[in-house]
């Protein structure tokens, strides 16, 4: 284990480097930072961080940079996240209170995670599979041709059309559309099927198949695939970044594009905690130059879907960890009330 000191000088060094992007030389560090010892005891703490792999020296530069394993030190041993200031607070919360529909939440979502922390931002749509029903609704649009729309606990809207077996009348309907609900408002997708089975029994023999012909097309809507939606933004923030791509921008550029990446890289949607990976910690070789940091959101306690960011791995890890926290904090508030 490193000593408090040689921790507070790799401290110092994760920082002047993030801020200048220039390696960060002893007589610099000393110079800038209270470290209350000589410069001579600073190179000899620098030589040491080196021999472990924690910095490293560019060939071109007397300074030293820091390595992966040097940021993941650093970010584990955070004292915390940089807290929002409450002005950017309460832009964060009227900018996503405008929103008027999930998509929308989610769009904004992107573009304001992208400008906060200057990053390209990715955000998961709330996944069905984990969500409950809100309301069910069902609309007559021909004498046998209905409209189902699911909305769930998270704001999202799914709309199919039923084609009937035979003509349905509007009492009917609304027969179904009253049942229907009183089993399902309230439960999760994964009940559903279970609390609807019996359903088409207690309707008359001529809306038998009706009522099964809507209950199929319910349940293929709640097993559907289409919670693996992303959404992602501010990807042009990655050329001002240009150096710090030691070959060329253009594998990141291509591992961005792969939604099956993107998603591997935010992790596993049901887990609330921020995650950090660095560099080679992330397993698409496009990825080794970036840092992934991912968080999850929803409302009361349970995250429903991931959102995060991807930039260079020298970033200013407890401002961006802060902003994703809060963003994500703001949308699962939002999702809760809406």
């Amino acid at each position: 284990m490193l000593s408090e000191r040689r921790l507070e000088v790799l401290r110092a060094i994760v920082q002047d480097y993030v801020g200048t992007e220039e390696p960060v030389g002893s007589k610099a560090l000393t110079e800038r930072h209270n470290l209350g010892v000589s410069p001579a005891t600073v190179r000899n703490d620098m030589a040491v961080l080196e021999d472990e792999g924690f910095i490293a020296q560019p060939h071109t530069s007397a300074g030293r940079i820091p390595t992966d394993k040097g940021y993941r030190l650093f970010v584990d041993r955070l004292a915390g996240v940089k807290p929002l200031s409450s002005p950017e607070r309460r832009a964060i919360q009227n900018f996503l209170e405008g929103a008027v529909d999930l998509d929308d939440v989610v769009g904004r979502t992107v573009r304001l995670l992208a400008q906060l922390t200057r990053q390209v931002a990715v955000v998961q749509y709330p996944s069905l599979t984990r969500s409950t029903v809100r309301h069910v609704e069902l609309l007559s649009l021909a004498p046998a041709r209905l409209m189902l729309v699911l909305i769930t606990d998270t704001g999202r809207v799914e709309q199919r059309m039923v084609d009937c077996p035979a003509p349905i009348g509007e009492t009917s309907v609304a027969d179904l559309r009253a049942r229907l609900n009183s089993r399902v408002v309230g439960r999760r997708f994964a009940d559903v099927p279970q609390l609807v089975q019996d359903l088409p029994e207690s309707f008359e023999a001529e809306d038998r198949g009706t009522v099964s012909t809507v209950l199929s097309t319910l349940l293929e809507t709640l097993v559907e695939e289409t919670e693996e939606r992303l959404v992602i933004g501010g990807t042009a923030n990655l050329t001002r970044f240009g150096h710090d791509f030691p070959l060329t921008i253009r594998p990141v550029l291509e591992a961005l594009e792969e939604q099956v990446v993107l998603l591997k890289l935010l992790g596993e949607a049901t887990d609330p905690a921020m995650t950090v990976r660095i560099g080679h910690e992330n397993a698409h070789e496009g990825l080794n130059s970036t840092s992934v940091v991912a968080v999850g959101y929803g409302s009361g306690g349970e995250a429903v879907a991931k959102l995060g960011v991807v930039g260079p791995t020298r970033m200013d890890y407890p401002g961006t960890m802060g902003a994703v926290r809060a963003v994500a904090r703001y949308v699962g508030q939002i999702l809760a009330e809406s």
